[in-house]
């Protein structure tokens, strides 16, 4: 079972997204994400109905937050950048719902993707398209 951490896009998942999100979640031992609206807080969705402990890093800014209830643990709220390599450290792999088919320099998503690869994390990038990407 893999403790996962996830970042996404706060436009939200695709519906090939959101299905992947549920396949991959199936070996989850548990799940963390950044409590922001979007992709966070339905991925959020997705583990609690398959009855996954979820664990919150919020941001320090509430303006983008989802207030997601149900949750094992919650942590001090951070700036972005901060709260998004909290999610990196304690992660054995990131899944990442971008919200483009390439990289981009200022994202979110993108800079926690940029993260976890320095730190040698493995990544799943979840495509628009459902294609999955996984990087070791």
């Amino acid at each position: 079972m893999i403790r996962f951490g996830f970042t996404g896009t706060r436009a939200g998942m695709t519906e090939r997204q959101r299905m992947r999100m549920e396949w991959l979640l199936q070996i989850a031992l548990d799940f963390r994400h950044g409590d922001c609206v979007g992709a966070d807080a339905e991925a959020h969705e997705i583990a609690r109905n398959l009855g996954i402990p979820t664990d919150i890093h919020p941001p320090s800014r509430p303006e983008l937050r989802a207030f997601c209830q149900g949750f094992r643990n919650i942590y001090p709220p951070k700036p972005y950048l901060l709260r998004n390599e909290d999610i990196v450290m304690v992660c054995d792999e990131l899944i990442a719902v971008p919200g483009g088919m390439r990289e981009e320099k200022r994202s979110g998503t993108w800079q926690t993707i940029r993260s976890a690869r320095r730190r040698g994390v493995p990544i799943w990038i979840v495509w628009p398209n459902g294609h999955i990407s996984m990087e070791r």
